[in-house]
């Protein structure tokens, strides 16, 4: 049998703490482990022997910033998958932390059983993750380190969390177009206000780092109501 998941929780609400504990240990697939701070979560991955498959993250905690939470443990080389979890009125602060380095968010009231899907997609999609090297353009694409490198003029462009995720599924489409709501659906992964304008305004901000010119997209294409990628067009 394999060897149940272990999950920390990171939350000032003990009862959700609890509850969550309990409902995620149900089964055998998870464990579950508790913090109610910023300060004991970075203890308790710390502490000799720990070992985590992915982070549950509230964005309300009483000592620091979820979204600086997220890059610190990023900066540290932590690649586990943090899902946040928000409350209705902090649906705002919830786009900064993915930025930071957190893959998917669940607002809350939210179902264990999709809580749980999401957890198994985003271990299965760490466990298959390679440092493979693809070519888009004149650009290496480094997906797990987030980095395009431009070997010809020595350029290295890092890349946000989102930015990497919409280029490797763009890339997955083999140029084929893949329509805005598809994008959406695949990048962020969860039911919230998030809208065609938020990934409108992240596709400007990757031509503003790949394109020579951005008015004039050679590489990163508008087309058929959505966007593809021209990988082997080169300059």
């Amino acid at each position: 049998m394999t060897a149940p998941h272990p999950v920390l929780i990171v939350d000032d609400n003990e009862r959700l703490r609890a509850s969550l504990a309990e409902q995620l240990a149900f089964g055998g697939e998870f464990t579950a482990t508790g913090a109610a701070s910023i300060a004991a979560a970075e203890a308790t991955i710390r502490a000799d022997g720990a070992r985590f498959a992915a982070i549950l993250l509230d964005l309300g905690l009483p000592d620091g910033s979820a979204r600086e939470f997220c890059a610190k443990l990023r900066r540290a080389g932590l690649r586990l998958p943090i899902i946040i979890l928000a409350g209705a009125a902090g649906e705002a602060e919830v786009l900064p932390c993915l930025d930071a380095g957190a893959n998917d968010a669940m607002v809350k009231p939210f179902r264990v059983q999709e809580l749980i899907v999401k957890l198994r997609a985003q271990i299965a999609r760490l466990a298959d993750g390679t440092d493979g090297v693809c070519t888009i353009g004149p650009y290496e694409f480094r997906p797990t380190a987030k980095l395009l490198q431009e070997p010809r003029r020595g350029r290295k462009i890092r890349l946000t969390e989102k930015e990497t995720a919409i280029l490797a599924f763009l890339l997955s489409a083999g140029g084929a177009p893949v329509s805005r709501e598809t994008l959406l659906s695949e990048v962020w992964g969860y039911n919230s206000k998030v809208t065609t304008h938020t990934l409108e305004t992240h596709i400007y901000r990757l031509r503003q780092k790949i394109e020579a010119n951005p008015a004039e997209a050679r590489i990163l294409l508008t087309d058929a109501g959505g966007y593809r990628l021209e990988a082997g067009y080169r300059a």
